[in-house]
């Protein structure tokens, strides 16, 4: 039987596949009864422990998550399973004692042998003599690439990443095939690491990203490879317009995957045209076995919470799934008189069927801060004052934010042939953001005095989204193809307003001991707001990944053909006023090259886009519309899988264009340009069976390379750090089964906050600690977590100081129960 390779599985058969690359082989028969007999094994293969973390679950669950996490390979008879259960396996174990534990009570023999491959059932028996069940049934060796639940790809070493993630347009892609620089976090390390927000998990380890580290913002604000880029840019299974505007809570996510770098083949234009990389965030979906975990989070000073994850599968072949998760938090966090709110439901429902794979996401959130934080500003000629107690908070604690969004998104994939896949998903939206926050907040003296002021903005956004698009692969002589053929649809329609200074008279207090005034009228909540824009955008791509030199080469190309309409109305009498329309081509050429099963190497070209803009009255060539423009990017680098650690380096230079009105010509255009030019090594999996690793280093030069007359040419852009270096450990302890410690590190260089380079913000190192212990209670999976952030309390400013400051040491703890 010739082999399969992972995209030769229809992709009903990838879901529920062993995670890891599994063996299937051998007898499969009837299961032996009596208590488990351990026959003896192969003392190399069970001698070193592991990590283990399988609650109680139908058996043949059980024992998929037994092949993904021990790395063995599992050969079972095929009735064994049949209606019986497991025993949860937590802690740190040897092979062998993890699955006499599974299989403790259900009367099953087993067996590890010496080729690594743990023998289940009347398998176990045949292999020690013992002769098969009559109706035994031989299967030819059939090498599977692994799929979590879902057909997502398998967790990696460790269980923090997954071994591949979602390439846009080209579809799930293993890590050491892929020719950009990519990370995809699991449910499990967003859980462990009691994330609150997508920028906690994306930046807590990877030195390409940086967060400002304040909390209370308006937004969750990130930056990738020294490009911010917008949460709202973020997609959902890959689909535009359907995340939460500002902050999205991490709960409702099986996998938060990151891609470096502009993606506008893979992706299409975001809607902000965000270019520093892209987030793709993967809908929780239904295990196999029934999920009935409830949570229940602490966090200093009073915030206390509950995480509601349950799930169910129906039908004969479990084909129909839902999962629900429910979220609320709320009360002070750790900055004082600030208060924070969570207030998420989510459904996800999936059909699977032969050929046929349906979807149905929905969810509510609402997110809520009360003294909104807004940081602060500098007058002319002010230096960069101390930073007061971090548990400060600079801004009135009336003030507030609140943002309410909702979405419905549906999914369907064909498999039109055995290489065929056809795919389509649609989405809506709806966001209600209003907010009371500083508009001035400006430090005038040495002393630390500064004025503040507020302003009220409100905004109603509507969103429609599309992606459809078809899959295939052929062959042509030697060479294998696999295309893709992708349009994408965008439209938004916005309802905004604003007002400013709605105190008389600035209020003037003291950063490091500020004293607010009462609180202005809030009467204008709910006012009635008119349209004022609307944006429409539409992409083809296509694309084909060429397989050559016994498939250890694999070039892909492609282009993508992006247009941009942007219409704006006046509020009062509903008029459009002005109009955008542009299009643009954008091509990319990546190659992947596997220099052993271990070690790969890449290049890539790709373009980002962004929506360009008109030239104002003012200029000589007023009005004229110029298309989206192009972000590029040259990246080469190497990964290195060293079986349960893997390592990334990579080499890129990315230059993005910017606007600006020529001094001497009067001319308006895209003549300006920052190049972000640098170097990034990271890892992550496992050093040893007890200890994970994740982490490394970032270095970017962000220079302006092209500027107005040349003013500041040659300066560095502000709030982007030149160095990051981070490590984040997990150590389980052998002396005390199920216990866990955790640490984290991050240092993060100065940044500049004006563009002469003559200011700059302190660069600070943070350190994080942790711990996790796993057991039982009543014969329920109990799982405790606790952790301190900011351990030795350092007062730092954030970014450009408008971020305010850095968030003051913080106390988290939550303890989950499987019922």
């Amino acid at each position: 039987m010739k082999p399969c390779r992972e995209n030769d599985l229809p992709q009903r058969g990838r879901r529920g596949t062993l995670a890891a690359r599994l063996l299937l082989t051998g007898a499969l028969g009837a299961a032996a009864a009596g208590m488990p007999a351990m026959i003896p094994p192969a003392a190399a293969q069970v001698g070193s422990a592991r990590s283990f973390d399988i609650p109680a679950q139908p058996l043949a669950s059980a024992l998929n998550a037994f092949g993904r996490q021990s790395g063995l390979q599992v050969s079972m008879a095929a009735t064994v399973a049949r209606g019986m259960s497991s025993r949860p396996v937590q802690g740190t174990l040897t092979a062998d004692q993890a699955l006499g534990r599974m299989l403790a009570g259900t009367g099953i023999p087993f067996r590890i042998t010496a080729e690594g491959t743990a023998l289940v059932g009347t398998a176990a028996s045949a292999a020690a003599g013992g002769a098969a069940a009559d109706g035994a049934v031989v299967l030819d060796t059939v090498t599977l690439t692994a799929a979590g639940a879902g057909g997502l790809p398998a967790a990696y070493a460790g269980g923090q990443v997954a071994t591949g993630s979602q390439l846009g347009m080209l579809g799930d892609k293993d890590v050491m095939d892929t020719p950009f620089s990519t990370v995809a976090y699991t449910e499990k390390y967003v859980a462990d690491r009691q994330a609150q927000s997508i920028s906690q998990v994306i930046a807590a380890t990877d030195p390409a990203v940086f967060t400002s580290g304040s909390t209370g913002m308006l937004t969750d604000s990130y930056a990738i490879r020294g490009f911010g880029v917008a949460i709202a840019d973020a997609s959902v299974g890959g689909l535009y317009g359907v995340t939460p505007y500002w902050r999205a809570s991490p709960e409702m996510f099986e996998r938060v995957e990151v891609l470096k770098g502009p993606s506008a083949l893979l992706n299409g234009m975001p809607p902000g045209g965000s270019v520093g990389g892209s987030v793709n965030f993967v809908p929780k979906r239904a295990p196999d076995a029934p999920l009935n975990r409830v949570t229940l989070t602490y966090m200093n000073d009073a915030q206390f919470g509950t995480h509601v994850d349950m799930a169910r599968r129906f039908g004969d072949d479990k084909e129909f799934g839902l999962r629900f998760n429910g979220v609320y938090r709320g009360g002070e966090g750790a900055v004082n008189d600030q208060d924070k709110g969570t207030r998420l439901l989510a459904l996800g429902a999936d059909w699977q069927g032969e050929r046929v794979r349906l979807s149905a996401d929905l969810y509510y959130s609402k997110d809520l801060v009360d003294g909104a934080n807004r940081g602060i500003s500098l007058a002319p000629g002010i230096d960069v004052p101390g930073p007061p107690s971090p548990e400060t908070l600079l801004s009135p604690t009336w003030t507030f934010s609140r943002t309410k969004d909702s979405a419905a998104i549906v999914r369907g994939e064909l498999d039109v042939t055995d290489d065929v896949t056809a795919y389509a998903a649609y989405g809506i939206s709806r966001t209600d953001f209003d907010a009371l926050a500083a508009s001035t907040y400006q430090v005038f003296n040495e002393a630390g005095d500064f004025r503040n002021n507020v302003s009220h903005q409100r905004f109603i956004d509507h969103k429609q989204s599309a992606d459809v698009g078809v899959r295939g692969r052929f062959d042509t002589g030697e060479i294998r193809h696999e295309w893709a053929v992708n349009a994408t649809h965008y439209r938004m329609e916005e309802k905004f307003g604003f007002l400013r200074n709605m105190m008389p008279e600035d209020w003037i207090t003291n950063i490091y001991h500020p004293v607010w005034g009462p609180a202005v009228d809030r009467g204008f909540s709910d006012a009635p707001l008119n349209k004022t824009s609307a944006v429409r955008m539409t992409g083809i791509g296509i694309a084909d990944t060429l397989s050559f030199a016994e498939d250890r080469a694999q070039l892909t190309v492609g282009l993508r053909r992006q247009s941009v309409v942007s219409d704006t109305f006046d509020p009062v009498t509903g008029a459009r006023t002005a109009r955008y329309d542009a299009s643009a081509t954008t091509p990319a050429v990546a190659l992947n090259y596997r220099l052993s099963d271990r070690i790969s190497v890449y290049g890539n070209y790709i373009e980002g886009l962004s929506q360009g803009a008109t030239a104002p009255a003012t200029a000589e060539n007023a009005g004229e519309v110029f298309p989206p423009y192009k972000t590029r990017q040259k990246e080469i680098g190497l990964k290195w899988d060293m079986g349960n650690l893997t390592q990334t380096i990579s080499l890129y230079d990315i230059r993005k264009p910017g606007s600006y009105t020529d001094p001497v010509s009067n001319v308006f255009s895209f003549g300006g340009e920052q190049r972000n030019r640098g170097a990034e090594w990271s890892f992550f999996g496992e050093l040893r069976p007890t200890l994970r690793l994740m982490g490394g280093v970032g270095y970017v030069e962000p220079k302006l390379t092209k500027t107005a007359g040349g003013v500041n040419e040659g300066k560095l852009a502000t709030g982007v750090p030149k160095l990051q270096a981070k490590i984040g450990a997990e150590w389980d302890v052998a002396a005390v089964e199920g216990l866990t410690l955790l640490g984290n590190a991050t240092y993060i260089s100065k940044q500049y906050i004006d563009a002469e380079n003559t200011q700059s913000v302190p660069g600070r190192t943070v350190f994080d600690l942790g711990a996790r212990y796993v057991t039982e209670v009543a014969d329920h999976p109990l799982t405790v977590k606790a952790s301190l952030t900011n351990v030795t309390n350092k007062a730092y400013w954030a970014t450009t100081l408008y971020s305010g400051l850095g968030a003051p040491r913080t106390f988290l703890l939550s303890a989950s129960m499987e019922f």
